[in-house]
């Protein structure tokens, strides 16, 4: 199986990524490649980020790399936290941190017409220093006032993806992994492998 690793310390996103791919690929992450150094992410899109992730990691890997940036945009917050949704407490903050603040800022932020957001992922393929491909992904849904639920991670326990009535942190793994933004990325990103079968 060809080699793909995928851009991340995080094991839930690498969990996800081998179960909406399947048993195509030899898949590992920067857990397993502690020579790799995650670079500083200064783009201000989540494209840009992306490609920064993955043409690092592209530099010190013989195989594909597949690099992620994705986060959480609110209408009330006008599109906060966006890029910095894995640092909106702080530089180094927890997810029950962001999580914390994130409820703070909607606080004022009660009617349900206000609530909404969405989650967005961009993906984005690289080999030899060379970016092959961005692909992209969006969750529309709404915030809740409290968390529900203790699964997923992130921003999960406080989403509740159109057309569902609970959040993420309580819908399964297999409803996330069809419905996610990393989801409908990782679909377009399968969609063009499809029409590239030489890739793999």
């Amino acid at each position: 199986m060809p080699k793909l690793l995928i851009a991340t310390k995080n094991a839930h996103k690498t969990e996800e990524f081998k179960a909406v791919l399947g048993d195509r690929w030899n898949v590992s992450d920067l857990c397993s490649h502690p020579e790799i150094v995650s670079p500083e992410e200064t783009g201000s899109t989540f494209a840009e980020n992306a490609a920064i992730k993955a043409l690092a990691a592209s530099q010190r890997f013989d195989g594909w790399v597949l690099a992620d940036d994705s986060g959480l945009a609110v209408d009330a917050l006008n599109g906060a936290p966006g890029v910095i949704s894995a640092r909106y407490a702080g530089p180094n903050s927890s997810d029950a941190e962001n999580r914390a603040r994130l409820l703070q800022e909607m606080a004022a932020h009660l009617e349900t017409q206000s609530r909404g957001g969405r989650f967005h992922c961009v993906l984005a393929l690289a080999q030899a220093g060379e970016i092959r491909g961005l692909f992209q992904g969006v969750c529309e849904g709404r915030l809740l006032t409290d968390e529900q639920g203790t699964g997923g991670f992130g921003y999960d326990s406080l989403f509740v993806p159109e057309g569902h009535t609970d959040s993420f942190g309580v819908l399964s793994s297999e409803i996330k992994n069809a419905v996610s933004h990393r989801a409908r990325a990782l679909e377009a990103f399968q969609t063009w492998l499809s029409r590239n079968p030489d890739i793999g």
